[in-house]
Parts: C-alpha cells; sequence; structure tokens
C-alpha cells in the first residue's frame, strides 16, 4: 500500500522519513483525548497546562514508537536483502515503502515478525519502566485512576504508553494481509506451497475477511449495539468502520499490485516506450518550450537532449521555478531536471523493473536511455494502457494474469 507524501522530517539509517499530512488528524485525536479527557480524570488535581504538556509528549512518543516499528522492518528487510527507501507516518500509522517483493519466504517472515515484536518489547519495556515509580500491583484495568492519582506525569506516560504499543503489537499480529500477521501468514503459505502470488492471494482474502470484520462490528457499534472488545458508540463504531475500509482495500490493492509486477515481468521496456517525441534543446526558452511544445501536444514531459545524448527532462511541474514574467531570457536549462538525478531505464529491462524505478521515486515516466544516448520514454500510462489493449491478460476478476 502506498501512503500519500506529505512533509520530509530528514533520514536515519539512509531511509528518508516523511510525515503525512492526515497524521495531524489523529495526533490532534490522541493530544486531545488525553490531555482533556483521560489525564484530567486520573489525576483531577492536574492544571490543564501540566495535562496538555504530558498529552502532547504522548502523542509524539506514540509516534516515534510506530517509527521504531517501521525501521524495525526497514533494517531486517535490508540484512534480508529487500530494499527500503522511505517511510510514511500517516493517518492509520505507518508504512515502510519496499522495494520489490521479498527475494524469500523466509525473509518475508522475519521481516513481517519483527515489527509487532518491536512494539510488544517496546509496551513491556515502557511498562517496567513505570515500574519504578508505581507499584503495578495495585493497578486495575477498570479503575486505573486509584493508583495513578499520585503518581506524576513520567509514570503516567510510561503507563499509557506501555499497553498502546502491546495493542499495536496485537492488532498487527492478526493475520490479515497488509498487516504484519498477514505477512506471516503470506510467508508461511509461500514456504509451504512455493506460489508467492498463491500465498499472496490466501492472505489477501484472510485480509478482507478481517476488514469485513471489522466493519460490521463497526456498524453494529453505531447502532447502538455493544461488541466484544470494542464497546460500542457512534464516534469509536465510525472510527473502526473506517479502519476497516481501509485495510480492505490495502489487500485487494496489494494482490493487484503483485499481479500486475508478475505480469509485466516479462515484457521489455522497448516494446511500451514511446519514441515518437518531442525534445528540447537545453538554450530554448521557457516560453518557445510551452507555446511552441506544451500547449501544441498532450506531451507533459519534454527530454533535453543536444546530439542524441540525455541532459536533463522538462516538465510542466518544473515551469513554477521561474517567474513568469522571466520566462521568454529563462531557459529548459534552468528548470529541467538534470540528467545525474534522474531515474532511467534501458531498453531490454522488463517492464516490471520499470515500474519499480516509477514507483521508488515517484516519476510519472522515465527516460530510456542506452549509454547517454535517449531512445524514448516509458511513461506510468504506458504500462496501464499496454494491460488494457490486451484483456487475455486478466482473469475474470480483472486481475493481470501471469505472462508466460
Amino acid at each position: 500500500m502506498q501512503a500519500p507524501q506529505g512533509m520530509t522530517l530528514g533520514r536515519i539509517f539512509g531511509i528518508q522519513i516523511a510525515v503525512d499530512w492526515s497524521l495531524l488528524i489523529i495526533f490532534l485525536l490522541v493530544s486531545f483525548s488525553l490531555s482533556a479527557g483521560a489525564f484530567p480524570s486520573w489525576h483531577p488535581d492536574w492544571s490543564p497546562l501540566l495535562c496538555w504538556v504530558t498529552g502532547l509528549a504522548a502523542a509524539v512518543l506514540f509516534f516515534a514508537s510506530v517509527l521504531a516499528h517501521e525501521l524495525s522492518h526497514a533494517l531486517v528487510g535490508r540484512a534480508r536483502g529487500v530494499g527500503f527507501h522511505r517511510i510514511t507516518l500517516f493517518v492509520f500509522g505507518g508504512v515502510a515503502h519496499m522495494e520489490g517483493e521479498p527475494p524469500d519466504w523466509r525473509a518475508e517472515f522475519f521481516m513481517a515478525i519483527v515489527g509487532p515484536l518491536t512494539s510488544l518489547v517496546l509496551g513491556v519495556l515502557f511498562t517496567g519502566l513505570a515500574g519504578l515509580f508505581v507499584d503495578l500491583s495495585t493497578l486495575q484495568p477498570t479503575d486505573p485512576a486509584a493508583a495513578l492519582a499520585s503518581a506524576g506525569p513520567v509514570p503516567t506516560l510510561l503507563l499509557w504508553l506501555g499497553p498502546i504499543n502491546i495493542l499495536l503489537g496485537l492488532f498487527n499480529l492478526v493475520p490479515g494481509f497488509p498487516l504484519d500477521g498477514g505477512r506471516v501468514l503470506r510467508a508461511v503459505a509461500w514456504g509451504l506451497t512455493g506460489n508467492l502470488r498463491k500465498a499472496t492471494r490466501w492472505a489477501s482474502r484472510a485480509g478482507q475477511a478481517f476488514a469485513w470484520i471489522l466493519m460490521g462490528s463497526g456498524l453494529a457499534m453505531m447502532l447502538g449495539l455493544h461488541v466484544p472488545v470494542f464497546g460500542t458508540g457512534l464516534v469509536g463504531g465510525l472510527w473502526l468502520a473506517f479502519i476497516g475500509w481501509f485495510l480492505n482495500n490495502a489487500a485487494v490493492a496489494s494482490y493487484r499490485q503483485l499481479a500486475l509486477r508478475e505480469a509485466l515481468s516479462s515484457i521489455p521496456v522497448r516494446r511500451l516506450m514511446q519514441t515518437q517525441l518531442a525534445t528540447a534543446p537545453p538554450d530554448m526558452t521557457i516560453s518557445e518550450l510551452v507555446d511552441g511544445h506544451m500547449m501544441a501536444s498532450g506531451q507533459r514531459a519534454f527530454p533535453v537532449v543536444r546530439d542524441d545524448r540525455l541532459l536533463g527532462l522538462a516538465c510542466l511541474s518544473d515551469l513554477g521555478k521561474r517567474e513568469r514574467g522571466t520566462w521568454h531570457e529563462a531557459t529548459v536549462a534552468d528548470v529541467m531536471t538534470g540528467a545525474a538525478d534522474l531515474e532511467t531505464v534501458g531498453p531490454e529491462e522488463d517492464a516490471s523493473s520499470a515500474l519499480e524505478k516509477l514507483a521508488r521515486r515517484e516519476f510519472d515516466q522515465l527516460p530510456v536511455v542506452v549509454d547517454g544516448r535517449l531512445l524514448g520514454l516509458l511513461r506510468r500510462q504506458d504500462l496501464l494502457k499496454w494491460l488494457s489493449l490486451h484483456p487475455e491478460l486478466m482473469d475474470e476478476e480483472g486481475v493481470p494474469r501471469r505472462i508466460a
């Protein structure tokens, strides 16, 4: 599954860390529920300022825990030969963007299981640290306020972070793809059958079944029924149904992505690339590019070449790098993305590899290059057009078949 982009925070172990704007929703929800609900109830003597400072700290540390969960996936995956280039934190937690599929079922298993284990270890660690401040034997799950009444902000914070991380770990162990437990299930099925696609289909259907259970439970809660574990209530039911809807879509999409990569695995890029392209010299003005090329055709990306050598790529989105009033003076070279910063592909590479490159850098097109010489351009829409023009490659469910 692919999360939206958002804001880049930096890199950890060479992996780009990004925060999607949707994270603000759950961050505010967690902060508000703790600062205006749980903490004042547990500590009526606390000032509003102390409640809010502790609540905000809890939200920050919770998402730091989610980041640790995702980093564990990425680091173990790297050790097992799987590339990870980005982690995005968003409204449903986090996602580590994996480059391709694991090389074998063992890599999938260890990479998947380490995430929930990390959350469980963090949960036990936080709870254990809280035990240095509070006698845990006096805690009653139904009435935590009694034991927490005399506790300060630090043990209160730890006693919230501990159980929430344990719940996160247990939830991710549910055997429904694309949750970590679903990936563990896929790894086991892959090992037993030797067939990644069949294992993915089984795990995806398990994920859909779990998603429908969540959606049904959420609907029952919204109707006022009491659901074991989840309880009742309109807001909680709506949120649970929303999570179920998201997981169902993610399970279906994950299987389709694998099927798409398999369907394209034997198709060389040269069969799909566009060769009838308008190109631009580096000294052409932006006005000439817009008036003579962009407005006259549906082409949105123009290779910048000199003597058939690729120098860069100028796209519609690059025009904003210069003020409109300077377009008659500024050149294409001033706004293009240089060849060194472009992801390229060879004509004999398979289209599946090209699709992974498009996803990794989140580009819409790839220049097809041999020894620095431009041969064509492969666009994301060309891959989709190929499948749409070959209905025999689709099964009865609209999923790409594997091409022999």
